[in-house]
């Protein structure tokens, strides 16, 4: 699991949100936050609270060419 913090230009309030490897959004984030790093200390004190295994795959970055 990670927790990637985010803003918008039409809310430029911080909020997290935690994504499994596979890219599947787990919980989001009501509260605001002034800063990126008081959104991210929240947002990984939440995963830890729910304390969920992520057993996805992370898909790959990069794609093979072989055999083009």
């Amino acid at each position: 699991m990670q927790v990637v913090a985010f803003s918008t230009p039409l809310n430029p309030a911080w909020r997290w949100r935690i994504v499994s490897y596979s890219g599947e959004q787990v919980e989001e984030s009501r509260e605001e936050f002034v800063s990126i790093g008081a959104a991210l200390a929240t947002g990984w004190k939440r995963l830890r609270e729910l304390n969920i295994v992520d057993r996805t795959v992370a898909a790959p970055i990069h794609r093979s060419t072989r055999g083009r």
